[in-house]
């Protein structure tokens, strides 16, 4: 039986920053980040939107263009690092803009959750939902991926910024790719990358020593919620490495081959926080699986790290990565990271591409190499089905990047500290946050949306 995934659709933020734009600003060099990271814009949430906008804009669409029978939807899980309530998941807003546009209680046999471990919780509800699927073969699935990169003005993530969803239709006889029933996972617990609770003490707020209730807080010390997170560049590149490394050799163990696993990749998919992460992670597991290795880990450190750098700035290695990775690249450079649904861009992206340029991949294996800080990786494999042209047709990914609209320096940091007031591009056939209750004591904080014709 096949199963996977058999439509697949996309929103992402509308409003971007050149890089160029934001280099000049920031006294970088802009060539550093545009053909050293390959970073070219950045997308970034407008006034109106958040998690559950992108989830339900990128769900709508897959519903529309697909023509999806709700009634056939069992579950529809949904990947975030970018929760909006510490309680009531995504997933429950989602059903309920769905009922709202699609009929009352079209989904109210709909199993929904939201899977969280930084930007691997997506491969985690698809893996969730496969298995569902493969149990019953009948049903049909959804998996949603949404979420805003946002990190702090002036730090070093701040080029890497991205907001936007995928929805992802999974089902037995996919039109778009079959995936293996084999899947390989290593987990670690590091503290590489994360978004602690965060406190302050009230007297530092009030300036009072007094414990006084400050807006119904009772207790002296305030608890603080950042969208932006505390991260070590440098080790979670280490934990990228190797936690990819160690899943990618425990899959290679699970299908018992001694072959050498990405020769037999036509197109490698991987998380790509930044667009040229993946190739810059892959290096090391390039050369170890070698078909003649060209690095031995009982080598000192030293001599070990300096072959991997060749190994990286090798003409062959630099065409095996314009062959299987460049194409999952281009989406990248033109969104920023999308977190969860950063690794199922790089899919569309693949795909697109190949579609764009006429390009057959029917029946080739695409592997992917899934990571999440935290820290954890998932390696697994999946075969392009004979219909996957005719499932994105109406996607058009390029094209609609193309059209997302630039912004300038000032509103971009306006929009960063909240303090742009109106949309910078007017909503049009859309959902948006309508308002948030500041008035009514059992409903303080609820997040109410609507669509826009």
């Amino acid at each position: 039986m096949k199963i996977g995934i058999d439509a697949i659709a996309f929103d992402v933020a509308q409003i971007h920053l050149p890089i160029k734009t934001l280099a000049t600003a920031r006294n970088i060099e802009a060539e550093k980040l545009e053909k050293g990271l390959g970073l070219l814009k950045m997308t970034l949430p407008d006034v109106h939107q958040d998690t559950v906008v992108f989830g339900a804009n990128a769900l709508t669409k897959l519903i529309q263009d697909n023509q999806i029978n709700l009634a056939e939807i069992a579950r529809i899980y949904v990947g975030t690092e970018s929760g909006i309530d510490s309680s009531k998941p995504i997933g429950s807003f989602l059903v309920s803009l769905m009922e709202q546009k699609f009929g009352e209680n079209i989904l109210s046999e709909c199993d929904v959750v939201d899977f969280t471990f930084a930007c691997i919780g997506g491969v985690d509800a698809l893996q969730n939902c496969i298995d569902f699927v493969r149990l019953n073969p009948t049903k049909k699935a959804i998996v949603v991926t949404s979420d805003i990169a946002k990190y702090d003005l002036n730090s070093t993530g701040e080029y890497t910024q991205g907001a936007g969803a995928m929805a992802m239709l999974i089902s037995q006889n996919p039109k778009i790719i079959a995936l293996s029933t084999i899947w390989a996972t290593n987990t670690k617990g590091v503290f590489d990358f994360f978004k602690p609770y965060r406190t302050v003490l009230k007297e530092q707020i009030t300036g009072k020593t007094t414990n006084e209730s400050w807006f119904e807080n009772l207790e002296a010390k305030i608890e603080i919620h950042k969208d932006q997170p505390v991260f070590d560049g440098q080790y979670s590149n280490q934990c990228y490495m190797d936690r990819t490394r160690n899943a990618y050799f425990s899959f290679k163990k699970a299908k018992n081959t001694s072959e050498t696993i990405y020769t037999t990749w036509k197109s490698i998919i991987m998380h790509l926080p930044y667009a040229f992460q993946g190739r810059r992670m892959l290096s090391e597991i390039y050369a170890l699986d070698h078909q003649t290795p060209i690095v031995d880990e009982t080598e000192d450190a030293a001599t070990y790290q300096n072959k991997l750098k060749e190994t990286s700035k090798s003409a062959e290695y630099q065409a095996f990565v314009a062959e299987k990775l460049q194409p999952a690249e281009i989406a990248s450079s033109l969104i920023g990271n999308l977190y969860t649904g950063s690794i199922f861009m790089g899919l569309l992206s693949t795909l697109a591409h190949f579609y764009d340029t006429k390009k057959e991949v029917t029946g080739e294996k695409f592997g992917f190499l899934a990571y999440g800080s935290g820290s954890k990786s998932k390696v697994f494999e999946g075969t392009i089905q004979e219909n996957w042209k005719e499932a994105i047709a109406k996607v058009l990914l390029f094209e609609t990047l193309a059209k997302s609209q630039e912004i300038d320096f000032e509103t971009y940091e306006r929009l960063h500290k909240k303090e742009q007031k109106k949309a910078v591009k007017l909503p049009k056939n859309e959902w948006i946050l309508d308002r948030i209750e500041t008035e009514i004591p059992n409903l303080m904080g609820a997040r109410y949306y609507k669509w826009v014709d």
